[in-house]
């Protein structure tokens, strides 16, 4: 096979809206001091037109509480790069089976017929405990919505691939694993752990069985992320394990995941990549 020329001149500047003409849909996207948020504007920033899920009961039964998803849309809206693109949102409860193809095919059909990106940001949380109060129940609500659903939005999302012409370009697939592989675990958090911990194992075998639609999957651990969810002498202690000295921020693992979600990350596939900023367990 005669080796590829270096990129010309041209091809080496980089476009301001790298996402332009593309779609995603971001899940877990209901609250603007999440990571869902950040992602969506991030890619919304790029180009791409964007479709917004999220399942108010399930913040609205959180200390932190709920965000009017009127107000989220509006925030991704106004990080819009193109004036062609559009933000679209919609509910769903994941732990509910059928639903992850449903909305799969909604975001579909309210983008134009096609979807290019998938990230799974949401989660569970709570209903978790040790290794010595974990129960059945526990460990089944975080199988349902942290690990079952995103794998049955990527048969989704791959069933809808393969109907498209032969190989078109541009497809992504983002998971969000957490920080149960590093030294020290999280062993306060079983469950969550664990189905987390799938989600980083399935992820090469998913990059190779997508591989011949030309999508690209990987999966980012952002790492400790201030979303609103500890404050005081917690907070400052988490804050110090890290090297600059503060949390990592929405827009951090935000920047890494729409870069994959770009024409300049096509030859990254199967990997698990930390986004911590250097965090010290």
């Amino acid at each position: 096979m005669p080796r590829l020329p270096h990129p010309t001149p041209e091809a080496l500047r980089r476009d301001p809206l790298p996402l332009r003409g593309r779609t995603a849909l971001v899940t877990g996207a209901s609250r603007r001091a999440g990571i869902g948020h950040a992602v969506a504007r991030r890619l919304a920033a790029y180009g791409a037109s964007v479709y917004l899920h999220h399942h108010v009961p399930h913040d609205a039964a959180q200390p932190w509480g709920a965000d009017r998803i009127e107000e989220v849309t509006a925030s991704v809206t106004e990080a819009l790069g193109d004036p062609r693109a559009r933000v679209i949102a919609g509910p769903g409860d994941l732990a509910d089976p059928a639903v992850p193809a449903e909305l799969l095919g909604r975001a579909v059909e309210a983008l134009g017929g096609r979807l290019d990106i998938l990230v799974a940001n949401h989660a569970l949380s709570g209903s978790d405990g040790d290794l010595d109060t974990i129960d059945a129940a526990m460990l089944d609500a975080h199988w349902a919505v942290d690990t079952r659903s995103v794998l049955l939005l990527v048969q989704a999302f791959a069933r809808h691939r393969a109907a498209l012409e032969p190989r078109t370009p541009g497809g992504r697939v983002v998971m969000m694993t957490s920080g149960q592989d590093m030294a020290g675990g999280m062993p306060g958090e079983i469950a969550y752990a664990l189905q987390k911990g799938a989600l980083a194992s399935i992820t090469r075998s998913l990059a190779t069985t997508l591989a011949e639609q030309a999508v690209t999957v990987n999966t980012v651990n952002p790492g400790p992320v201030d979303t609103g969810y500890m404050t005081g002498e917690d907070y400052e202690a988490i804050a110090a394990m890290f090297p600059a000295g503060r949390w990592g921020m929405p827009d951090d693992p935000a920047r890494l995941i729409a870069w994959l979600a770009t024409d300049e990350a096509d030859w990254i596939t199967g990997q698990v990549i930390s986004s911590e900023g250097g965090f010290r367990r």
